[in-house]
């Protein structure tokens, strides 16, 4: 018996009568994963929720060689917040803050605040970024000026997300797609867009993909392609890790194993994976840049 996936997917679908493609992301156990990573404050789990869920959403409809980012740094209280999925399905994320957070958490408001969309790999030397303009009410509506921006087409985004779960909607006007009705129709994205008003955040995050794009739009043959399983995953390993202290110098290496009496230990943020390093690691990858030392990791 096939298993429906319900959780921590995302489904690419097309509306044909209307000519409109989407995607539709919603995110369970992986949501959680993050979440629980710190204490985050309710507006701010909130934000990072429908930016992870927006992450994996920008993904759909892209061939991705990497990753997909979304990265916000402020002067305010809010310092950084970042949210990752990669061409695998593998999600994570964390957000910087101190208290008090202003209410509500209106990201124009936020001083020095400046958001990038970065896809590609660091690794393969293959990467494009672009700016958000972030003096719009919400992330989604931010996108959706990023995306009449970078691409010239008119799109609508949804995002929602509470402690249990992080949903994400995307809709796309495209020329000529869909069948010969939708060529005709005029009037097809303003339909959409009135359907797609209806749609509050409370049943966006009640109820399961399939059933949400039937009750929204069960007038507009609604065609799913196979659905993508997501899942939390962090791409920390001790070979970056190590770069990361290569980059730093033998100064600084040197100075951190003498405060840490012989051993330098990181903790990756996102996935909470220790790694060590002793004098002879640590002389290892100073003395050979492309070098990894083979020490154990321990979590």
């Amino acid at each position: 018996m096939e298993t429906i996936l319900v959780e921590d997917v995302l489904h690419r679908f097309l509306l044909e009568r209307a000519g409109v493609r989407g995607v539709l992301v919603r995110l369970g156990p992986a949501w959680r994963e993050v979440a629980g990573r710190a204490d985050y404050p309710a507006s701010l789990r909130a934000l990072l929720g429908q930016s992870l869920a927006a992450s994996a959403l920008l993904t759909g409809n892209i061939k991705l060689d990497g990753a997909l980012s979304i990265e916000l740094k402020s002067a305010g209280a809010l310092r950084l917040l970042f949210t990752e999925c990669t061409d695998r399905g593998r999600l994570r994320g964390l957000a910087r803050w101190s208290d008090p957070l202003p209410e509500p958490l209106a990201l124009a408001d936020l001083p020095g605040a400046v958001m990038a969309i970065t896809i590609g790999s660091a690794e393969r030397g293959q990467r494009y970024q672009g700016l958000v303009d972030l003096h719009q009410p919400d992330l989604a509506r931010s996108l959706e000026a990023y995306f009449v921006q970078s691409e010239q087409l008119p799109a609508r985004i949804v995002l929602a997300a509470d402690g249990e779960h992080a949903v994400g909607l995307m809709l796309q006007r495209l020329p000529g797609e869909g069948g010969h009705d939708a060529v005709q129709d005029e009037d097809a994205w303003s339909r959409i867009e009135h359907l797609t008003a209806t749609l509050g955040a409370d049943e966006m995050l009640a109820t399961a993909p399939e059933q949400l794009l039937y009750r929204l739009y069960h007038e507009e043959n609604v065609r799913l392609f196979e659905p993508r399983p997501l899942a939390f995953g962090c791409s920390c390993t001790r070979e970056r890790v190590s770069a990361m202290l290569r980059a730093l110098g033998r100064e600084e290496v040197e100075a951190a194993l003498a405060a840490r009496d012989g051993e330098i230990e990181v903790i990756c943020e996102f996935c909470a994976q220790r790694y060590t390093f002793d004098r002879i690691d640590a002389e290892h990858l100073l003395s050979s840049p492309g070098g990894t030392p083979q020490s154990t990791t321990a979590q």
